[in-house]
């Protein structure tokens, strides 16, 4: 079928002349037709056209542009006129709408950027109000000693404490010896080997045991907290406490928040030791460093403070890591996919803040000179 009939005229813009039926049927045929006239400058004549729908009006758009089909319409019917246009509008409406997408996609950007802002300001907000009840339970239950939960107490030290310590000590003696042959390496350049002794033990006494124990503990202990009282509320067990009269901050935060502020301390210094152990082999082993020397080194150059400020941390990051874990567990809704996501969301918001607590009381020590 015979689509495309160019004539020549005296003007010397080719007159083009569009017979048969320009249909969704015949697309193939069509645009394997128009593809030598694409960017040319010709002359439309739609008289000779006997079918039309949107399909080739579309293609006529494309190869030839509104400009020139729309010279060429008063050659058509009245009906055919009113599909053109109705084309030529929806089109134009898509370019809009795609123009609109882009700015909008900025716009959406800029939205969600202020809903995170806002959901973190109010997460603070909630942290900080959860804190205060704990405190205030805590308070609460002072007068009533009979009515303290020992038992719970040392069952979440157990757990969140003893449990903890072999892999606390293999990380941190694994760590010890890794930066002891770090420091020899770099060290062994400048004929200082010895100052290997005071990189292993200032790191591990100021930040490295208390950063590496909160990190373990945030991923193990704050996970377990948040599952326990998430499971617990899934299956409805803090709603028949509270009906029963019995306070769940008492029976089930309180512990949980006591035991981890009592264990870290104790883990951190475990950590210290398991690291400076290890670093103490690689001495001796790798640098010819006797224990005694070693020993020595640290007796005449580390004061106490650096002991006393890595272990200060301990329990301000345990308080940050039980809140953290409990109140996610308290956020849980009534499905097991919220216990999972919000077991995440714990271990997330609890390594993030131990960093960023700890990096705050560096700058601290650094500017009192500690």
């Amino acid at each position: 079928m015979l689509f495309l009939e160019e004539k020549n005229q005296s003007n010397s813009v080719p007159l083009l002349i569009l017979r048969g039926e320009w249909t969704v049927q015949h697309f193939t045929s069509i645009k394997k037709a128009l593809c030598s006239y694409r960017g040319r400058d010709v002359q439309l004549s739609l008289h000779a056209i006997q079918a039309l729908d949107t399909v080739g009006t579309q293609l006529l758009l494309d190869n030839f542009g509104q400009e020139k089909l729309q010279q060429a319409l008063h050659e058509l019917s009245s009906e055919r006129v009113a599909m053109v246009d109705a084309v030529i509008q929806a089109l134009s409406r898509q370019e809009k709408t795609t123009e609109v997408s882009r700015g909008s996609a900025i716009l959406h950007f800029l939205e969600k950027t202020g809903a995170n802002v806002v959901a973190a300001w109010r997460d603070f907000l909630c942290w900080n109000g959860f804190l205060g009840m704990v405190i205030l339970a805590l308070i609460r239950s002072v007068p009533h000693y009979r009515k303290w939960r020992v038992t719970s107490l040392v069952a979440n030290l157990d757990n969140s404490g003893f449990q903890a310590v072999p892999i606390v000590m293999l990380l941190c003696f694994m760590v010890g010896a890794v930066v002891a042959f770090l420091g020899a390496t770099v060290l062994e350049n400048f004929g200082a080997q010895v100052f290997t002794v005071h990189l292993v033990t200032y790191s591990f006494l100021r930040e490295f045991a208390t950063l590496l124990t909160a990190i373990l503990i945030a991923g193990r202990t704050a996970s377990a907290y948040t599952a326990q009282l998430g499971s617990m509320k899934v299956n409805e067990e803090i709603d028949a406490l509270k009906a029963s009269g019995v306070d769940p901050l008492s029976v089930l935060v309180l512990p949980r928040v006591l035991a981890l502020v009592i264990a870290m301390p104790l883990l951190t210094f475990l950590g210290m030791l398991a690291g400076i152990i290890g670093g103490m082999l690689v001495a001796s082993i790798a640098m010819d460093i006797s224990i005694r020397l070693f020993f020595d080194i640290i007796n005449s150059s580390v004061g106490v403070k650096h002991f006393l400020i890595g272990i200060g941390k301990a329990p301000f990051l345990a308080i940050v890591i039980a809140i953290t874990g409990c109140m996610e567990g308290f956020k849980v809704s009534g499905s097991a996919e919220s216990v999972g996501q919000h077991t995440t969301t714990s271990v997330v918001k609890c390594i993030f803040l131990v960093i960023l607590l700890d990096a705050l009381f560096a700058l601290f020590f650094m500017q009192m000179g500690w």
